[in-house]
């Protein structure tokens, strides 16, 4: 499957953006889909997940309330709402899908799919 996001940019600080994330190759619904991010020297981190069914939701702590990951698995496609954006939210965000779902969705390695990355920068 391949992923391609998009949405990213800049906006200042409070502001929102929804990030997209398209699958094509293979239809996304038996896909659990995270959001990562990515910050200039800094690991990948976990932003948000979705399980393949769409029942279940996941956030990282620096993001919940704020954050929020849907799926619309007739387009094949999983987003990701941000409001009230900070300047720390500033990186790289990625896209990545796995068959299933596992309970360390937190971290990386455990997807076998990722997308190229969209850039979101939050000025102050």
């Amino acid at each position: 499957v391949q992923l391609v996001e998009s949405g990213g940019g800049l906006v200042q600080a409070g502001g929102s953006l929804r990030l997209s994330c398209a699958a094509s190759g293979r239809t996304v619904s038996s896909y659990s889909m995270g959001w990562f991010r990515q910050a200039p020297g800094k690991e990948r981190e976990f932003v948000a997940a979705i399980i393949w069914s769409g029942t279940n939701t996941y956030y990282a702590d620096s993001v919940k309330g704020r954050f929020t990951i849907s799926r619309d698995n007739a387009k094949n496609t999983v987003y990701l709402q941000m409001n009230s954006l900070k300047p720390e939210d500033t990186a790289v965000y990625y896209c990545a899908a796995v068959v299933g779902w596992y309970s360390d969705y937190e971290l990386p390695f455990r997807y076998d799919y990722w997308g190229q990355g969209t850039q979101v920068t939050v000025s102050s």
